[in-house]
């Protein structure tokens, strides 16, 4: 019995990690709530540090990657009621072809 309520209380201390909730919270946030946390703000400070002070290319692309995935997911997925559309995709794909050509450009065109 003890094995069991230990596996209840696994499953109910992850069940906030699961796809669906995550996603949800991410929807649900504002980028007022996103650039105003003060642990993002301060681990993207010391990646932003780091990568100028190695003058590292990649850790500075890779924060961009992140900084652009945040606001794509905000201004382009659709709402939880919404079905998935071509127009809703045009977006994704938009977005998508621009963070690629970013890193594409500094990575292997302008050396």
């Amino acid at each position: 019995m003890e094995k069991q309520e230990m596996v209840e209380k696994t499953v109910e201390v992850l069940r906030p990690l699961e796809t669906q909730n995550l996603m949800t919270t991410i929807q649900n946030l504002t980028l007022q709530q996103i650039f105003s946390n003060w642990v993002f703000l301060l681990v993207t400070l010391a990646v932003l540090f780091f990568g100028v002070y190695k003058r590292s290319k990649t850790v500075l692309l890779t924060l961009f990657f992140l900084l652009a995935l945040i606001v794509m997911v905000k201004f382009a997925m659709p709402a939880p009621e919404q079905e998935l559309s071509m127009k809703t995709i045009l977006p994704f794909a938009a977005f998508g072809l621009g963070i690629g050509g970013v890193i594409v450009y500094f990575m292997f065109i302008k050396d």
